[in-house]
């Protein structure tokens, strides 16, 4: 797994990864918002032993110029990437998501529709050549709804359940699909969030993102453990779940 392109570079989780697979030697491939800090990023991970480094940005929520990102992609590996991690996304204020429907339909375009969007085209490409890893953070929230995050929630469920399904389609073509279900984790998105002894570092996810694209396991919980919460949870019958402050 030589050359790498990460989606929402700038994110903790991502610069964390990437930092992996920069030891390793591998060319990348970084795509943001913001281009003061995917240049920042690119040359910290030069440094860190990257071959090469190189940058795009855009406004990944706006799924017109995702064409382009694949044609970016392709014209500077010369070739298709051997693997995508697509790991950006926000958390929206769900009281917000209420009484707003207009935010609340932005924030499920970037979480969801925009992210789904990215997986098909990068899919595509993948077919013609019948082989690579296409990697998208989901999230435990995705697992069931929660009266708490229920617009977060629901546009990870449904990231975790497309991946599901592209991931059957893609079998038999080689490529593979991971699907990865973070908790909690501490970064800068849930800085306002108490924290509590569930909460993970962003360098130990990251560097199990990087492991699971290399495995090309099918759905990974980080950490592990909260395979086992999740399956509590949802074991919950809805007369009693929905009526506990979760």
């Amino acid at each position: 797994m030589k050359n790498i392109v990460i989606v929402g570079a700038t994110s903790a989780i991502a610069i964390e990864t990437a930092k992996y697979f920069a030891k390793e030697g591998a060319k990348l491939f970084l795509i943001a918002r913001n281009y003061d800090k995917v240049i920042a990023v690119a040359n910290d991970l030069l440094v860190r032993g990257a071959s090469e480094v190189g940058t795009d940005v855009c406004d990944l929520s706006n799924t017109k110029e995702h064409p382009q990102i694949i044609t970016n992609c392709k014209d500077f590996f010369s070739s298709i990437p051997d693997a995508v991690l697509i790991a950006y996304g926000t958390l929206p204020d769900q009281k917000k998501c209420e009484t707003d429907s207009a935010y609340a339909l932005q924030e499920f375009n970037t979480n969801a529709t925009s992210v789904i969007s990215l997986m098909i085209l990068f899919a595509e490409e993948m077919k013609k050549i019948s082989n690579g890893t296409i990697a998208v953070i989901s999230s435990v929230a995705g697992d069931r709804g929660r009266g708490s995050n229920y617009l977060y929630g629901s546009s990870k469920g449904a990231v975790s359940l497309f991946s599901q399904g592209l991931r059957n389609s893609l079998f038999k073509s080689g490529v593979k699909v991971v699907t990865i279900k973070p908790g909690f984790v501490d970064t800068p998105m849930t800085k306002d969030v108490p924290k509590n002894p569930l909460f993970a570092t962003a360098e130990e996810v990251g560097v199990s993102i990087a492991h699971a694209m290399k495995s090309g396991k099918n759905v990974v919980y980080l950490p592990f453990f909260w395979r086992y919460v999740m399956m509590i949870i949802k074991s919950i019958p809805e007369a009693i779940f929905k009526k506990l402050s979760l």
